[in-house]
């Protein structure tokens, strides 16, 4: 979020890159600064993952019509994600919204003060006080767009390397237990999440930048947003923070996949 927020202004102080801006943080904050906004996402996460599989699930089954396939079928597995994902940007925003206000804080003198929040729901009170409810969905088409894209294509690639690592296995005559089907799980879960990210971020960078203004009148138009960083940064601009963002999906997405295929199997549920 910081380098999101400061290495796409003109004004702001450019990081280096990722590790450049963890060390000013450990040096001015300590390790806590590596955590501040931790409750909205964590709030926001737990509902968020919930909402996803669930309606994801549901959504696919509807879709199918009672028919089981064994092999992906695309023409369910998009609409289902993206639909999914659609719902959940509803909750996403506005914890987003108090968690990328808090991250741009911070006591580094090359990050400019903002009016200052002392919690989470602090920065959620005066954000309602200042700019009514409907100001705590700023940035919520962008989140809308950037939920409904990723997860599409979260889902498609989970799905399709999960059915190529299986058949894979089947034909090879593996021994099948369950430390192969959640090796299956970590590596279909994170390459989904490599590859949400991968494709989305220059909707998260707008994002960001739509969330953090201090002027309301500022575009909330993220294709205006991009437009004007990609004519002062370029394409690297649109992918700002691309590096540390990549290094969390992999293990973040890894864990939500593995930990939903066990609660599956713990429930009977079957996972076609």
């Amino acid at each position: 979020v910081k380098l999101q927020k400061h290495n796409t202004n003109v004004q702001g102080i450019t990081y280096r890159n990722g590790f450049h801006c963890t060390a000013r943080i450990l040096a001015t904050e300590g390790v806590r600064g590596l955590y501040i906004g931790a409750t909205p996402s964590f709030v926001g996460m737990a509902f968020e993952s919930s909402l996803l599989f669930g309606i994801y699930s549901q959504t696919k089954q509807s879709l199918q019509g009672g028919v089981q396939s064994s092999r992906p079928q695309p023409q369910v597995i998009i609409p289902s994600a993206a639909f999914a994902g659609a719902i959940i940007s509803f909750v996403l925003c506005p914890s987003e919204l108090v968690k990328c206000r808090m991250q741009i804080q911070g006591t580094d003198s090359l990050v400019p003060k903002c009016s200052g929040y002392s919690s989470s729901l602090d920065c959620a009170l005066k954000t309602i006080k200042s700019d009514g409810v409907t100001g705590a969905f700023r940035g919520g088409s962008t989140t809308f767009l950037r939920e409904s894209i990723g997860n599409a294509v979260f889902f498609s690639v989970y799905e399709y390397v999960r059915y190529y690592m299986h058949l894979q296995l089947k034909s090879g005559s593996s021994d099948h237990n369950n430390m192969v089907d959640m090796g299956i799980g970590i590596l279909s879960g994170g390459l989904g999440g490599v590859a949400f990210w991968s494709t989305v971020l220059p909707l998260d960078v707008a994002k960001t930048i739509i969330q953090t203004a201090s002027d309301k009148s500022s575009p909330t138009n993220p294709f205006q947003v991009l437009n004007s960083i990609y004519r002062m940064s370029g394409l690297r601009g649109c992918y700002t923070g691309l590096g540390p963002t990549i290094l969390r999906a992999f293990p973040a997405n890894a864990a939500a996949i593995v930990t939903w295929e066990v609660a599956m199997k713990l429930l009977g549920i079957k996972n076609n």
